[in-house]
C-alpha cells in the first residue's frame, strides 16, 4: 500500500484538533504542556528573585498577597 505522506505541520494541526475535539481546549493545553521544555534558567532567576531574602521574608510575602487577593 502506497501512501503519500502528508507535511508534518499537517498532521501536527490534525492532532490538534483531535485532543481539543475529544478532550477540550483546557484538558489538550495541559496534555500539551508536559511536552515542551519550557525556556529560561530557573536556577539564574531564582538567584535574581530571592537574593538577600530569608525564608520568613518568602512566607510574610506569600502570606500578603493571599490577604490581598481575596
Amino acid at each position: 500500500m502506497i501512501t503519500d505522506t502528508r507535511p508534518l505541520i499537517e498532521v501536527n494541526q490534525q492532532a490538534i484538533n483531535l485532543l481539543y475535539k475529544e478532550l477540550g481546549v483546557i484538558d489538550a493545553v495541559r496534555f500539551l504542556k508536559q511536552f515542551t521544555q519550557g525556556y529560561g534558567n530557573y536556577t539564574q532567576e531564582r538567584e535574581v528573585i530571592f537574593a538577600n531574602k530569608s525564608l520568613d521574608d518568602i512566607v510574610s510575602e506569600i502570606e500578603k498577597r493571599r490577604k490581598t487577593a481575596q
